[in-house]
This record gives structure tokens, sequence and C-alpha cells, in this order.
């Protein structure tokens, strides 16, 4: 296993890594819409919040050799489900290979953010 690290995505805000590389596979921890600089929020709205989420994922494919194309599954936490088709407007326009996906409402999520993403990618 490697460690997946960059300074542009956010720093983990717990006792986990930013992304683990295993095989051909690259599994990312939930990316929120925190600025990498500032570690802050960045938007107040689902639209706002889902690119800077996405710009984080995609520091991290980045980092491991990978893309949003070669992503095979993701999982999408929303704050509000009333907020799924506009976090969809977002989401396609980077994900455009339609990669396997989960989509769920929970109760909160960290900082009180509207949106988490996680993905699995193939590298190389």
């Amino acid at each position: 296993m490697k460690v997946i690290s960059t300074d542009k995505a956010p720093a983990a805000i717990g006792p986990y890594s930013q992304g683990i590389v295993t095989g051909n596979l690259f599994f990312s921890s939930g990316q929120i819409a925190l600025d990498p600089e500032t570690q802050t929020v960045v938007g107040d709205n689902i639209k706002e919040q889902a690119l800077q989420v996405m710009k984080n994922l995609g520091a991290l494919l980045e980092a491991c050799g990978s893309s949003y194309e070669k992503t095979v599954k993701t999982v999408c936490y929303l704050a509000d489900m009333n907020d799924f088709a506009e976090f969809n407007e977002i989401y396609g326009t980077f994900f455009t290979g339609k990669p396997a996906r989960s989509c769920v409402a929970v109760k909160t999520l960290p900082k009180n953010v509207l949106c988490e993403v996680e993905v699995i990618a193939e590298i190389g």
C-alpha cells in the first residue's frame, strides 16, 4: 500500500490519509468543500461546495496518477436530498465516464458542509 498526499487537496482533519493506492486501485478519503490552503469551507450553496469537492478530488486523482475518467466508483453524501439535482449538474461535468455510484442523504457532515464524495479509481 502507498499513502497519497498532496498539498493541492485539503489535509486530513482526523487520523486518516487523503488516499491509498493498493495494486492498481486508488481509494480516496471523502472530500468536502475545504480550500486546500486555508482549510476553510468554500461556498454557501450546493453548487459552490460540489465544485470545490470536485477540484479536491481532481487533485488527489492527479497525485496518484489517475483521473476522473478512470474512476470506477463514487460514493456521494448529501446533507439534503433536495440538493440532488443541483449536485448532479456539477458532478456530471467532471465524471463524464459515468462511474458506478451510490448517493445517500446523511444527517450531518464534517464542518456542516452540504456534500462529501469519495472515489475508487484505476491507476495507470
